[in-house]
């Protein structure tokens, strides 16, 4: 290397010394740590500037809370909440001291000890809000007396900020008895009420000063989720976890020593009463309020929320569909109903949902008879079997899987079925050979025909040929909820658990040529210091045009020439199917036009909904099957709702009508319970079935697998189809009772 590299060699390494350098003066421990302790003076600088400009406001006052407004959708009112009345202060001494503590062990176990704040709380509730994640993050006691009773529930920064600055100020003024009691006197419970007298009246019927310490620890355990952990209106998730609060409030009691271990054993569950309806919420009002309320959880608007008033909520509700709704249940059914002196018709309740299938509108909502006297909605309960409204949710399988029979053929409306009663299926794990309704036999039958006779038989084979699996996804697709569903034939019968809410979305789906509907009743909230307005669900593709439109194309015949007849109508083009479940525990008729999609049922319920009974002898009717009186209310609430009739017409596109094979020849022997009047017949058009003779559905499945599989189109005989006792198959949700058992259903 020549001077003149060394040179050059030397003058960069100079250059990096001094730049290396240059940056270690800039950062050195020294001014590193000058500047952190710079920043933290600074921070706390700003917080004491805070604490001495934040005032502690003067309290709400709850003559100044507004009551909300629920609106149909063309802006006349339907009802006024009565914010803020349900409420009455009452001194700490009028509360039992161990009902006190409930709320320190189940809230703020430091509460005696801390300074009013939880640093840390606080810290990530200021996060959440950043990110986007709302009101989350822990509170001491203190800090939520001061947002319910000096500021506001908006998940601010500037309030939370305000809610630290504010908590501190009151720990240093208050005692922690007198932040207690404001506490306990104004947080929210639920059902309406503010406070722990109206919480204690509310959920046990008694004053505050007669709560024992499991009632308290209940009433403690709400304040996590109050709408959430209601006992009456919980899910069984909410239920195991309301349940698992209260326990955990226990427990940090005994720890505390606040409570002993042998005390702690003693303690039961307390059960609350059920809820009492508020004033105004009389007749359809109140189920309508419950549905949009429970949206409103969904958006983000919590009880807390609407408790503090000032919201004006307009509904999706049609205001002349909604009155032409219960013109129809009243005109078809309960005048009809002796609800005195029947016993059987005092057991009925009614329930429908009509949806827009464009956008999803909930047009039109019929909760019971009453919301005063029965509070249960009938159109959200999901706790009662869809039946053989289902089936064709089985037929869009096997159309969206392009599935085959057993023998090859392609399934669409013209393939030929064996629709032999008892049939066993053939090509599944799980025997099953369901019952058709009065035990008739079809024989060879086409898949369009068996949908408009319900031919309970074809639907148990077909699932089998699609798998049950694959039909279980495409029904949670379409808006099935996923409820007491196993992957089993015995499902084709519809024996899950759906409202008609949720069948109404899977209808409309269906209407609207497979692009997904997701009922909604929300239109918009709007309040003084913000409008939420619910961002429309997007209606993604579910299944082809090609089977929603095939599927659409064999309801109309269920319609036309099937067990829906009493629907039909030349005022209006419509599709639809009947259901009724075992022992006729509830009667479905779900059916759509163009332009509207409704699902009407009826329920047999008993004991205050703790009990399913069968809905036989309706109006001394004999059997209440889905095409009797749903099918009814169906017909003239949509002749009504569409202004007397309509010229829309369905545009079916791509209908898959399927292979058709040579018809079989029928076996000479006869088949396995013939009597005289009872006799199978191997054609294709059986004659169509009388309203007391509409398909059954009994999900009983054999106890041993048939010794030999007779061909899907091949009536079986004797020795194809030995006698096999019917055992235990698909629950209808009924505890101690036997599936099979009673009258089967469509």
């Amino acid at each position: 290397m020549g001077r003149a590299d060394e040179r050059r060699a030397q003058a960069r390494g100079s250059r990096r010394a001094a730049k290396k350098g240059g940056i270690r003066r800039f950062f050195t421990w020294k001014k590193m740590l000058g500047t952190f302790f710079g920043i933290v003076l600074l921070g706390m600088g700003a917080f004491l500037a805070l604490y001495f400009y934040v005032p502690v406001p003067a309290p709400n006052v709850m003559a100044e809370r507004q009551s909300n407004v629920y609106k149909y959708s063309d802006g006349t009112v339907l009802a006024r909440s009565n914010n803020g009345v349900n409420r009455q202060i009452v001194d700490l001494s009028q509360v039992p001291e161990p009902v006190q503590r409930t709320f320190v062990a189940a809230e703020n176990k430091t509460f005696y000890k801390d300074q009013g704040v939880d640093l840390k709380g606080t810290t990530r509730a200021l996060f959440n809000t950043l990110s986007g994640k709302g009101k989350q993050g822990g509170s001491t006691i203190t800090q939520q007396y001061v947002k319910n009773y000096y500021l506001t529930q908006d998940p601010t920064i500037s309030r939370k900020v305000q809610e630290l600055v504010i908590s501190l100020k009151v720990d240093q003024k208050q005692s922690k008895e007198q932040i207690l009691a404001g506490y306990i006197n104004t947080a929210y419970y639920g059902r309406g009420a503010s406070g722990i007298q109206a919480a204690a009246q509310a959920y046990y019927g008694i004053d505050a000063k007669d709560l024992n310490v499991s009632q308290g620890a209940y009433l403690a355990s709400l304040l996590q989720a109050p709408s959430q952990y209601d006992w009456a209106t919980a899910t069984p998730t909410s239920k195991t976890l309301v349940k698992e609060r209260w326990a955990y409030t226990l427990r940090n009691m005994v720890e505390m020593g606040w409570l002993e271990e042998s005390e702690r054993a003693e303690q039961k569950f307390p059960y609350p009463q059920k809820p009492k309806p508020a004033k105004g919420m009389e007749g359809q009002t109140g189920y309508l309020v419950e549905a949009v309320n429970k949206e409103l959880d969904k958006q983000g608007i919590s009880a807390e929320d609407r408790e503090a008033g000032g919201w004006t909520f307009t509904l999706t509700i049609d205001k002349k569909r909604q009155q032409a709704l219960e013109k129809s249940v009243d005109k078809e059914l309960e005048s009809k109903l002796d609800r005195e002196g029947n016993k059987i018709d005092a057991t009925v309740q009614a329930g429908a949902t009509s949806v827009d299938p464009k956008t999803g509108k909930v047009v039109a909502l019929y909760g019971g008879e009453d919301y005063v006297k029965h509070y249960i909605s009938n159109a959200t309960r999901q706790d009662y079997q869809p039946a053989s409204t289902f089936k064709p949710l089985v037929l869009a399988a096997a159309l969206e899987n392009e599935s085959k029979t057993q023998d090859g053929s392609l399934i669409g409306l013209n393939t030929i079925y064996d629709g032999t009663s008892k049939r066993p299926v053939v090509g599944s794990d799980t025997p099953f050979n369901p019952q058709n309704e009065d035990d008739r036999s079809y024989g060879p039958i086409s898949v369009q025909k068996a949908m408009n006779s319900s031919v309970n038989s074809v639907f148990a084979q077909m699932i089998v040929d699609v798998t049950p699996a694959a039909t279980k996804k495409t029904a949670l697709a379409l808006g099935v909820p996923d409820k007491n569903f196993p992957e089993r034939p015995a499902v084709t019968l519809g024996t899950m658990n759906a409202s008609t809410w949720d069948m109404a979305g899977v209808y409309a789906t269906l209407d609207n040529h497979g692009r997904k509907v997701t009922p909604h009743i929300l239109q918009s909230a709007e309040h003084r210091a913000r409008t939420v307005k619910p961002e429309a669900p997007k209606q993604q593709q579910v299944i082809s045009r090609a089977s929603a439109d095939t599927v659409t194309s064999a309801l109309t015949g269920v319609v036309q020439s099937g067990s829906g007849r009493a629907a039909s109508t030349p005022a209006y083009q419509a599709a639809g199917k009947t259901g009724t479940s075992e022992e006729n525990k509830s009667a479905w008729f779900a059916g759509y036009t163009p332009e509207l999609t409704t699902v009407v049922a009826l329920f047999g319920e008993a004991d205050g909904g703790r009990r399913q009974v069968s809905l036989t002898g309706t109006a001394n009717s004999g059997r209440a099957n889905g095409g009797g009186f749903p099918a009814r209310i169906w017909a003239d609430y949509t002749l009504g709702a569409l202004g007397g009739g309509s010229d829309a017409k369905f545009d079916l596109q791509d209908v898959e009508r399927g292979e058709v094979p040579a018809p079989p020849t029928p076996s000479e022997t006869p088949s396995e319970e013939p009597t005289p009047t009872e006799e199978p017949t191997p054609s294709e058009t059986p004659s169509e079935p009388t309203p007391s003779e509409k398909p059954t559905e009994t999900p009983s499945e054999p106890s041993l697998p048939p010794t030999s599989s007779p061909p899907p189109v091949t009536p079986p005989t004797k020795t194809q189809t030995p006698e096999l006792p019917p055992t235990p198959g698909e629950s209808d949700g009924q505890p101690g009772e036997r599936p099979g058992v009673g009258a089967p259903g469509e």
